[in-house]
């Protein structure tokens, strides 16, 4: 990681910081301390196994794209590859925009494979997470409005959702029916820049635009490859979809573990809006993902600041806590076997 990126990430965990000290101070500490001493630790250590089983879910999306590319990984690798990236995404401003390269990296170590393989894996697999949240976000807000009035947030969540739903898609499709001309612009606007960065590092020689040009056309094949495959999309998409859940279930279970149970329905608004915070410059989205899912938390059920507060803390040490270390743990496995260590 060069340095710039570590000032980025530091002042990113800052802002995070302070984001968190005004959350706090609005809510009152105590009175999110009281809330957190009122959960039950046994159903709390549910939802760390769920939110483990996101991960899980996950990595098995990431496996089953890497074998439709031809490359082959075991449960095990699938997940420490996985859990690598996303500790990556954790850990660099702007989510999976900033931490995409280095979980590329580390899936194609991982794999053994090149590096537009890995970004080619990771971007496919990105892409297909989209689909079920703003699947499930719909449904979540189509039950909650045949029962409740939604007030001035829910609709504006209502309208996010309805734009990603409608110009995401667009967008993708636009691009997909347009693939080879955006690669072969790809491959005008990089050239000059690789070059460029070629011989101004260190130790590096530029590359020469027939290998600039073969890789950006691989990277493009495979994600061509993922998209084409009916069935690998489908396991790919089912394996997505299990883990949106189990991020929902497990803080629907949250509030159960305080005491304060909220509809089933609720979770499938607030998780997958909230992910859309995770394009904040703080790393992985942390204070802009946990702000939101107060606000709508709040707007969605009859529990106050402090419970609402106390219920996302919990969720999101299982969410991004405990996703970055065992990232973090994956990561170290991951590099001490490429050096032979393990």
């Amino acid at each position: 990681m060069q340095i710039e990126d570590v000032r980025a990430t530091i002042v990113g965990f800052l802002a995070a910081a302070v984001v968190f000290a005004a959350l706090f101070w609005f809510v009152g500490v105590d009175r999110i301390l009281r809330a957190l001493g009122r959960a039950d630790l046994r159903i709390v250590a549910v939802v760390g196994v769920m939110m483990l089983g996101w991960l899980v879910a996950w990595s098995l999306a990431l496996g089953t794209v890497l074998d439709v590319l031809g490359t082959r990984l075991s449960v095990t690798d699938s997940f420490l590859a996985y859990a690598s990236a996303a500790f990556a995404n954790n850990v660099t401003p702007f989510g999976q925009a900033g931490g995409e390269p280095i979980a590329a990296f580390l899936i194609a170590d991982a794999a053994d494979e090149s590096f537009e393989k890995g970004l080619a894996a990771i971007a496919s697999v990105d892409t297909i997470n989209f689909a079920p949240s703003i699947t499930l976000a719909t449904i979540g807000l189509g039950y909650y409005a045949t029962t409740t009035a939604l007030g001035p947030r829910l609709e504006v969540a209502a309208v996010s959702v309805a734009v990603l739903a409608v110009g995401v898609p667009t967008l993708v499709l636009a691009a997909w029916h347009r693939r080879y001309a955006l690669e072969r612009r790809t491959i005008r606007a990089l050239t000059p820049v690789l070059r460029g960065l070629g011989r101004a590092l260190p130790r590096a020689s530029p590359p020469d635009p027939e290998t600039i040009d073969e890789r950006i056309r691989r990277f493009f094949g495979s994600i061509e490859r993922v998209a084409t495959d009916r069935r690998g999309l489908a396991r790919a998409l089912a394996f997505s979809t299990l883990g949106w859940g189990l991020q929902a279930g497990a803080l629907w279970v949250t509030f159960v573990a305080l005491g304060r149970p909220i509809p089933a329905a609720v979770p499938l608004i607030v998780v997958p809006v909230g992910a859309i915070a995770s394009a904040t410059p703080m790393p992985g989205g942390l204070g802009g993902i946990e702000s939101v899912h107060v606000l709508l938390l709040v707007a969605t059920t009859g529990v106050g600041l402090p419970v609402a507060t106390a219920g996302v803390i919990i969720h999101r040490v299982g969410g991004f806590w405990l996703a970055t270390l065992v990232g973090a743990a994956a990561m170290g496995i991951l590099r001490a076997r490429s050096r032979g260590v393990a």
